[in-house]
């Protein structure tokens, strides 16, 4: 990823982290102090995101180092490890403590609660949280325009799975201050301490599904996802923009981190050199490729004999026939 991008997405991370330390003191004190399963559910919430965020900065440290001999294709699918532990961190740290908490409240017979300081704590973590999910948005946003694509939709597909696990988060504790906010004034105007409860456990399963999308997503960055159409046009546009290439018959883009991919192509060259010319031919290639921050790996072959060309109004990752099928 590039160095500005990188700090980019270290900032929003490091923004992120310390409107959540900020926000999980004031809310534990704010559940000490009233008693409320809401206020309690929102600071595991807190906590679970502060910790979350520490699995996140490594993400982005591990991401960036440079590959060797160990491994060939970098160190960025780390990123999606990392990323995974702190979806895994969330759920549980999270959405099962919430859940739990709020089923114990269920037939709680407590004392009204000193409603000021929750309303008051609540409205302080809404303005942290929403700076920080501003930072988020912004950045979220620049890159959704630069590619073409919503904004949300770019959160939801984007290989950042930094940028995208502090954009989720910061959502659902916008949404769940809400939700905190209506269980403790429903809490005070009916006196029936049903309706914090109730809200400990809505949060406690909107982080759950928060959590599952985010480590549905780590997953198939893990499993390998194959290149969006936009980067597969990119990367057959340079390949036919080399000069020693005539024609591409095959290519194939897989994400091996943020904004980085591994690249496999079948090629025909220029004229009809000696077998020990097209292998540096070949090789000059790939070092042209991997010069690119966006490539990490690149392994380039000769066509088979009879094979369709490809052009950049092609699209897909699939199967060399398939694209021709489709060419």
């Amino acid at each position: 990823m590039p160095r500005s991008k990188r700090s980019s997405s270290l900032f929003t991370v490091l923004l992120a982290f310390a409107a959540n330390i900020l926000v999980a003191i004031a809310k534990t004190i704010a559940a000490a102090i009233t008693g409320s399963a809401s206020l309690v559910a929102e600071a595991a919430h807190s906590w679970a995101d502060a910790g979350n965020e520490i699995f996140l900065i490594q993400a982005e440290r591990s991401a960036v180092r440079p590959r060797d001999a160990s491994h060939p294709g970098g160190y960025g699918r780390d990123a999606y490890v990392w990323s995974l532990f702190a979806a895994v961190g969330l759920f549980t740290a999270g959405a099962v403590v919430s859940v739990m908490h709020g089923v114990q409240a269920l037939g709680s017979t407590e004392a009204d609660s000193d409603y000021l300081v929750g309303y008051l704590v609540l409205a302080a973590a809404f303005v942290l949280e929403g700076i920080s999910f501003l930072q988020s948005y912004r950045q979220a946003h620049a890159k959704a325009d630069s590619s073409g694509t919503g904004t949300f939709e770019h959160v939801f597909r984007t290989s950042n799975p930094t940028l995208r696990a502090v954009f989720a988060e910061d959502s659902a504790a916008l949404v769940g201050l809400v939700i905190a906010f209506l269980g403790l004034l429903l809490h005070e105007l009916t006196g029936n301490p049903f309706w914090d409860a109730l809200g400990s456990i809505l949060i406690g399963v909107l982080l759950a599904v928060v959590a599952v999308v985010l480590i549905e997503r780590n997953r198939r960055f893990l499993l390998g996802q194959p290149g969006s159409d936009r980067a597969w046009q990119a990367a057959l546009g340079a390949l036919l923009a080399h000069p020693e290439v005539e024609t591409v018959t095959y290519l194939h883009l897989e994400y091996v981190g943020p904004e980085r991919f591994y690249l496999v192509a079948a090629v025909d060259l220029v004229g009809n050199d000696r077998e020990s010319d097209v292998a540096v031919d070949l090789q000059a290639v790939e070092a042209a490729l991997e010069s690119s921050e966006w490539i990490t790996e690149a392994v380039i072959t000769l066509s088979r004999p009879g094979a369709a060309p490809l052009s950049v109004t092609s699209s897909g990752t699939g199967t060399e026939a398939d694209v021709a099928a489709n060419s």
